[in-house]
């Protein structure tokens, strides 16, 4: 086999410790991988070109379950196209993340008893810079810890002055295209982080709260509005009713008495009103509300804001300088006291939007901000994914895609934060405004009377460009050339709202046309193992930094791998980390056996005639594997190509083929001789298969296999045709011997290493060579002269009969059995009776009938295999 990188072969070892220690191996080898460039990917290679851009950290971040997940998968991708020639490149980074970090500084000043405003921007900006080169990017160390296989030269960082050159670019494009513009309008505002967030940055929670029904006009002009905001009514500048509700069409166009304020407003008829939802009107405060800021539009209505920046009222009156909450309870309380509370509910459970960052209540709040036009551009990314340029992964998720970017609004993208990209717009003394490109100088200076606008662009800004931005747009580089469009963008599901769909929208905007990647793989949330959300308030959150401290980080992995089905949430527990520490220990266990035993890869394959039917089916069995996991590869199926690599070597080869080499191997002469090339040959292979998810320990065995520099550089292999089905049919029916007898001696409470007489009637089948093999493998003895079969069990064409005198006591074995037998044959009865009984079956769930049946069954298996173990059983 030849191998995609120019190796330097070393001769082969047979020296392994007998214990795989991951905290010994792990760390030196990785840094080692990096420094002799393996992850390092070359622009000008003739090579085809395979791209990945990591799913940037937050720079405050640390590794948890989610990335080592994604991690896991995407560095499979990438070694395996590394190994099959491509030139990889999966490049790292992280995001400057705006809101995160500017809190984390100025949690630090507020211990020196400091704000930001007393160090002024400039200091503000430099003093989140040193932060960041002290404390940020602590997940980059964590990434080496779990293998990621990037390439750390051409690490990015959404406030690097490359990406900062593309982020002006690209606002400059999209200004003068006439996609961004400045408007004031209803956005979410959190008044603890003091800034606007994105819609899709709310998260929404039932809480309890309240709703107040209040008496609104005087007299015979009347009516009633319910509300769960009391504090904003300071604000209301009409009423809404349906143009068709006859309750109201008398006061259509009247004005009416607003409440502990010395203003009438109108009642506007409006068809947003759903006349049959409480009373059929409501109140309408443009600045505090999206829906009645719409119908203030459409009526021409005031905008009042009530509250500044941190929800505190500023409305003149006896609520001035309350906080939101407190106003809420004041006015209720005041309202009360003039009569004009017509009903309260508490508790009113309803869906309140909180900041996603810090949990603080929204407030919407009307701001004049900057916007994206997104109408085209999510046009665009819609239509490349029905034409087919870019497919997602699996398919069922195309809806979630199309229902967001179908209906997207207006992106808010101007945040009130000092740490990010200003945006580069400047407001002149006389009106001006101008946009500033890269290459051009601002207007005038603050002298001139001229000032740049104070915000700064929501991170996601940044994010949108990051597929093309990481390899140097808006240059024309050699990466560009090269590694874009990039291949496959793999991340959760979660973020095809906040990430996806708006690289797309960028990518295509950008690019003229090309889109940024050509596969969407969307994976799952890594869950519990009962399939809750971790938290760390629930005791469920799991550091993985733990789980690879204790087990490796290959168990992590492995763990992580199996469990990824596509677009499907992944239960994990520490059981099923600990089952994959166990699986990279057979592993190693079997390769040190398969080196003992003179395993080797040295010389060409021997001829299929020279083989046992052994060797050549564990080759047709590993051809038939090789095709398997390419093909879950490529449709990103990671969990069944995990599963099917871990049965192959760990039943297939571990168990069986190890097994039942070592008769051959003791036999000696040219038969063990082939074994060893062939165990070399599928320990090779093997090995391979298992690198991309499991890298350390495959890195570790296979150079002590193949005397080779190193599997993160070795082909991958290729299914070379091979296949013998007579062979695959005389092993199986091999298997199906030992395992029945197996199956046999437990039943009949026999030892695993207790010896039994046996006679093996193996004529006119394909077995006789593999008498050595059954009788070594099941303890079987010679018959001898005085043996008496007293079981005889024919399996797949074979006789085995044994002789359990004197090894079992058959009186008792046969009491044992009867008293299971009528333990079965009762719970059939009882399953039975229920199923037949129409009355019980009219009335149960079918949950609870199913179960039912699944008893019945599981009765049925019993029953037989009991009474075929009675039968076998000699008479006492």
């Amino acid at each position: 086999m030849t191998e995609n990188a120019q190796q330097q072969p070393t001769a082969p070892s047979t020296e392994l410790p007998t214990q795989y220690a991951p905290a010994d191996v792990e760390g030196p080898l990785y840094e080692r991988w990096v420094e002799r460039g393996y992850f390092a990917a070359d622009a000008k290679s003739d090579k085809p070109a395979y791209t990945i851009v990591i799913p940037p950290p937050n720079v405050t971040g640390s590794l948890h379950l989610g990335h080592a997940f994604q991690h896991t998968l995407m560095d499979a991708l990438t070694r395996r196209k590394r190994m099959q020639g491509f030139e990889s490149l999966w490049l790292p980074g992280m995001d400057h993340a705006g809101i995160a970090t500017q809190n984390k500084v100025e949690q630090q000043l507020a211990e020196e008893g400091k704000s930001r405003h007393d160090l002024g921007r400039e200091e503000f900006v430099e003093r989140v810079w040193q932060w960041k080169e002290e404390y940020g990017g602590r997940i980059l160390g964590q990434m080496r810890r779990l293998g990621d296989g990037v390439d750390w030269d051409r690490e990015r960082f959404t406030m690097d002055e490359g990406l900062s050159k593309a982020v002006q670019t690209i606002f400059k494009k999209l200004y003068d295209d006439e996609l961004i513009y400045r408007a004031e309008r209803i956005i979410n505002w959190c008044p603890r982080c003091l800034t606007a967030i994105s819609d899709i940055e709310v998260e929404y929670q039932e809480d309890d709260g309240e709703l107040v029904s209040i008496k609104y006009g005087e007299g015979d002009e009347t009516l009633v509005v319910a509300t769960t905001r009391a504090e904003t009514m300071l604000g209301d500048t009409a009423v809404a009713v349906h143009p068709d509700d006859e309750r109201y069409k008398h006061l259509v166009g009247k004005r009416i008495k607003l409440p502990l304020t010395d203003r009438a407003i109108p009642v506007v008829a409006d068809t947003h009103v759903d006349p049959e939802f409480g009373t059929g009107a409501v109140k309408v405060t443009p600045a505090h509300d999206p829906n009645d800021f719409a119908i203030g539009q459409r009526h021409g209505l005031e905008s009042i804001t009530v509250m500044d920046e941190r929800g505190i009222i500023t409305v003149h009156g006896p609520f001035e300088g309350l906080d939101r909450f407190e106003a809420r309870s004041a006015i209720v309380g005041a309202l009360r006291s003039q009569g004009r509370i017509v009903a309260e509910k508490r508790p009113y459970v309803h869906s309140v939007g909180h900041c996603s960052r810090c949990q603080t209540t929204i407030e919407p709040r009307l701001s004049m901000q900057w916007w994206v036009k997104v109408g085209p551009l999510a046009q665009a990314a819609g239509d490349a994914v029905r034409d087919g340029r870019v497919t997602i992964h699996p398919a069922d998720m195309s809806k979630r895609y199309f229902d967001w970017v179908d209906n997207m609004h207006d992106w808010c993208i101007s945040r009130q934060l000092w740490w990010g990209h200003r945006i580069p717009v400047w407001y002149g003394p006389d009106g001006e405004v101008v946009c500033v490109g890269p290459d051009e100088e601002p207007p005038g200076t603050e002298a001139e009377g001229w000032k740049q606008d104070p915000d700064v662009l929501d991170t996601w800004f940044s994010s949108g460009l990051w597929p093309f931005s990481t390899l140097g747009w808006p240059e024309h580089t050699p990466d560009l050339e090269k590694f874009y469009p990039t291949d496959v963008l793999l991340t959760g599901h979660d973020i095809i709202f906040f990430w996806v769909a708006r690289m797309m929208m960028f990518g295509l905007y950008a690019m003229d046309g090309e889109v940024p990647f050509k596969t969407i793989a969307l994976t799952g949330l890594v869950r519990d193992q009962f399939g809750k959300k971790m938290s760390k308030s629930s005791g469920t959150a799991v550091d993985p930094l733990d789980w690879m401290n204790q087990y490796g980080s290959d168990a992590v992995r492995f763990t992580l791998a199996r469990g990824a089905n596509p677009g499907t949430d992944v239960p994990i527990g520490e059981d099923w980390v600990q089952a994959s520490r166990n699986f990279a220990n057979k592993i190693w266990n079997a390769t040190r056996f398969a080196l003992m035993n003179g395993a080797t890869v040295e010389g060409p394959l021997p001829d299929p005639a020279e083989m046992s039917a052994t060797d050549r089916w564990i080759l047709s069995r590993l051809n038939e594997t090789v095709a398997e996991v390419d093909a879950f590869y490529d449709d990103f199926q990671f969990a069944k190509l995990s599963d099917a690599l871990f049965h192959f070597a760990w039943d297939e080869v571990f168990d069986w083929y190890v097994e039942l080499s070592k008769t051959t191997f003791q036999a000696g002469g040219r038969g063990a001789e082939v074994s060893r090339r062939v165990l070399g040959e599928v320990l090779d292979v093997t090995l391979k298969l298992l690198h991309p998810v499991v890298p350390f320990v495959t890195d570790t065995l296979w150079t002590t296999l193949t005397g080779g520099e190193s599997v993160v550089i070795a082909d991958w292999p290729a299914d070379s045709g091979f296949r013998d089905e007579a062979a695959e049919r005389e092993i199986e029916s091999l298997q199906s011997v030992i395992t029945e007898v197996r199956r046999f001696r437990a039943d009949q409470g026999l030892q695993a290493g207790q010896r039994v007489p046996a006679r093996l009637t193996l004529d006119g089948t394909a077995l006789a060579p593999h008498e050595a093999a059954i009788r070594q493998l099941l303890r079987l003895q010679p018959e001898g002269d005085a043996f008496e079969a007293t079981a005889t069990l024919p399996v797949a064409g074979a006789t085995v009969a044994l002789d359990l005198s004197g090894t079992i006591d058959v009186a008792a074995e046969r009491k044992r059995l009867a008293k299971d037998l009528a333990a079965a044959e009762k719970e059939k009865a009882q399953a039975t009776g229920k199923l037949g009984n129409e009355a019980f079956l009219a009335k149960a769930p079918d949950n609870v009938v199913e179960k039912i049946r699944t008893r019945l069954a599981k009765a049925d298996e019993d029953i037989a295999r009991i009474q075929t173990q009675l039968d076998r059983l000699p008479e006492a």
